[in-house]
């Protein structure tokens, strides 16, 4: 059975956030609230990344594991959904997520911010499938409709896959393998552990007498 991942490669991410705006458009994503936004790193430095971030559906999801009332639960194809009908608005999974996931309509205290929203890999939610219900409260069910998330589908670099995980390792891993990479690609350092390997490429030194 497939398990259903996000891959953001940063290599290729141009941060134009075509993908936050497929999300909310094809959702109808209420104002305040972003399933999907775009992170740059060293913005305007050398090394500058950017990283389209949601809800990454993790296999063992720390929101699942704080939730006082067990509203999330995982799909057979390992998606991580929620119901707003049991929702309480704790913001424990919130605090719990370390992407920065969980959304909420407003800014308040313990159940006076709403229900939570999230990313559900356009998966919908426990009702019906493709119902008018499912699209109220979570959005429309493109994976019932044999579709990918509308946010990978927009991405014009390719940048932010979204499928079977295994697949899109096997991708990436073609993309390493082309680039003549290893060592230097950005995060290696830290994935492995590696302090002493550059994190990100540096710039050429600027000559003496020259500014």
């Amino acid at each position: 059975m497939a398990r259903m991942k996000f891959l953001c490669d940063a290599e290729r991410c141009i941060e134009c956030n075509g993908c936050v705006t497929a999300c909310k458009q094809e959702h109808e994503i209420p104002w305040g609230v972003n399933r999907r936004r775009v992170v740059t790193i060293n913005d305007g430095k050398p090394g500058e990344r950017s990283v389209s971030m949601a809800c990454m559906h993790c296999t063992d999801a720390p929101c699942q594991a704080v939730c006082p009332v067990n509203a999330f639960y995982t799909t057979a194809d390992g998606v991580v959904l929620h119901s707003k009908d049991i929702c309480i608005g704790c913001g424990y999974c919130f605090y719990a997520c370390p992407f920065g996931a969980p959304q909420y309509p407003r800014v308040g205290n313990f159940s006076s911010r709403g229900k939570m929203d999230k990313c559900t890999f356009c998966a919908g939610g426990p009702e019906k499938d493709m119902s008018d219900a499912e699209f109220k409260k979570y959005g429309r069910n493109r994976l019932a409709e044999g579709k990918l998330p509308a946010c990978a589908e927009m991405c014009s670099t390719k940048a932010l896959l979204g499928g079977d995980g295994d697949v899109l390792a096997d991708i990436y891993r073609e993309r390493v393998v082309s680039r003549g990479k290893g060592g230097e690609v950005w995060g290696w350092a830290t994935a492995y552990k590696r302090p002493d390997a550059p994190q990100t490429p540096q710039a050429p030194p600027v000559p003496k007498g020259k500014s």
